[in-house]
């Protein structure tokens, strides 16, 4: 392991020493041009004439121009489907090998996202640039001896006769380097169980026997994990057995809700490095703790920007307009925008459904097109939501773990329904509510707006945390990237209300 770490911190000092600051605009214009070229002569290529894009005097704007704006259902159906059949040469070169099952927090059935081996070699330049990221911390020298905790979905991918599908996590530990399989855990085995419960019994089991440094993983099961794994073994701390564990690199949701219960889960101090990894690609990294993170550039992903407002996307996040749309060098600070992506596993000027804006050069993740609340006009974003939770966290002295919000109807105006997962559900409601209601109203001045005039009442409904696992394992949307939604309406509204009932919580408007 002492070779294997030193070889890592080698590679890693090279790696630094290679790579090159690059001028922005020349960047995404260079990697737009590869990603035509390469795809010139497929059959996506061809309908939208690649090689007079690639020609032309201007190729960013003649391919805006002429290529339509794809979400994910009019992709697969006028595409991706056929790659899915076994066909060759769709949307990108050759054969798709494997497809990524995209959890996500939406109700609707898994997206199936192609993953070239274009895109796998990608995110492997990009993960060990992140992991490079290790040296901009006072962390002890001899990390890079140690091993990275990866908590993802299970590994183990289903096998057709056209293809692979899986989670991403899985798709990427079948294309693990070598030298990572040593320093990797949960190791192969244990990656591979399907059911989470069972895995997470089998990684609690085995905690002990492993010199943990490095963890990655979506917040909340990392918190739960680590929660069962000090119960178990009747720890103080979780750094009572793993001493050496220095860095979490977490994604997939804020990591304001579980912040606070995870530093009480430690013995000392952690950095915490932000990653934006969707099985789309490999969009952006933090490399310094409290920094932010950075868009990836030169790595096989051309980015476009919609700003996220009322001219462009209506109250229920469908795109209504494409005018407006800017390249990366045309952004504008503090502007919230849906993001596109054209990329190297044949995704062309693709509606991810994120939606993001940029401080200080630096990209934040603002929440899901369609999981924001605007019933009234109150605009009112998860980043806001974020915000006021970990405000409501601050003033009530209480870890907030968990939470999801409703909107309806309420007398002749609206409402919004919040369910709250605190670790001390004594607290006055009422207070609560009008904590929660003022926090809103400083962070979005729509919301504000409409609080004086149709949205009527906020209620808090204080739920145990416990109750959010079981109702996403109902859901069969347990553990790996799964993640809570933080909007809920329609059959999953329906759902998760009728999941409280039956365990005596009362979810009605006082």
């Amino acid at each position: 392991m002492i070779i294997i770490g030193k070889a890592i911190k080698s590679g890693i000092v090279l790696n630094e020493k290679l790579r090159k600051p690059s001028d922005v605009k020349l960047s995404q214009k260079n990697t737009l041009l590869k990603l035509l070229k390469k795809a010139k002569n497929t059959q996506f290529g061809k309908e939208y004439n690649f090689s007079s894009i690639i020609s032309s005097s201007d190729p960013e704007r003649y391919f805006r121009e002429n290529l339509p704006i794809f979400d994910y259902d009019k992709l697969y159906e006028e595409w991706w489907r056929y790659s899915l059949e076994g066909k060759e040469n769709i949307c990108w070169p050759g054969k798709i090998k494997y497809f990524a099952l995209s959890s996500g927090t939406s109700g609707s059935p898994s997206k199936r996202i192609p993953v070239t081996s274009d895109m796998i070699q990608a995110i492997k330049k990009a993960g060990f640039n992140q992991l490079s990221a290790v040296k901009n911390h006072p962390v002890d020298k001899n990390i890079y001896g140690t091993q990275m905790l990866l908590l993802g979905g299970s590994t183990k991918l289903e096998k057709t006769l056209k293809h692979y599908s899986g989670d991403l996590s899985g798709i990427l530990t079948a294309n693990l380097p070598l030298w990572l399989n040593f320093i990797y855990k949960p190791g192969i085995q244990i990656s591979k169980e399907r059911d989470w419960n069972t895995k997470i019994e089998k990684i609690i089991l085995e905690a002990p026997n492993w010199n943990i440094g490095i963890i990655s993983g979506v917040p909340s099961w990392v918190k739960l994990l680590i929660e069962k794994i000090i119960d178990y073994h009747h720890l103080d701390n979780i750094h009572d057995i793993w001493p050496n564990l220095s860095i979490y690199s977490h994604g997939g949701v804020s990591l304001k809700p579980y912040k606070d219960g995870l530093k009480k889960l430690m013995g000392k101090e952690i950095y915490f490095l932000e990653t934006y990894l969707a099985s789309e690609g490999f969009i952006a990294y933090e490399k310094m703790a409290n920094e932010g993170m950075s868009l990836i550039l030169g790595n096989g992903i051309y980015y476009e920007f919609i700003p996220f407002d009322n001219e462009h996307f209506d109250t229920e996040g469908k795109l209504i307009s494409s005018e407006g749309v800017v390249n990366y060098d045309s952004i504008q600070e503090g502007v919230e925008y849906a993001l596109l992506m054209s990329t190297c596993s044949g995704t062309w000027r693709y509606l991810i459904g994120d939606t993001v804006k940029f401080v200080n050069n630096k990209i934040q993740i603002t929440g899901r097109i369609k999981h924001f609340l605007s019933l009234c006009g109150e605009h009112l974003s998860v980043d806001n939501m974020n915000d006021a939770i970990k405000m409501l966290s601050k003033a009530t002295s209480s870890s907030i773990n968990e939470f999801t919000v409703a909107g309806s109807s309420y007398q002749k105006g609206f409402s919004h329904k919040w369910y709250i997962s605190m670790d001390s559900l004594n607290q006055d409601v009422i207070s609560c509510e009008k904590m929660l209601d003022g926090f809103l109203q400083a962070l979005n001045d729509d919301y504000k707006t409409e609080r004086k005039s149709v949205l009527l009442k906020v209620n808090v409904i204080f739920v145990p945390e416990h109750l959010f696992y079981s109702w996403m394992e109902a859901e069969s949307k347990i553990g790996g990237q799964a993640k809570f939604p933080r909007v809920l309406n329609g059959k999953q509204l329906n759902s998760w209300e009728n999941h409280l009932r039956s365990n005596g919580i009362k979810s009605s408007i006082n």
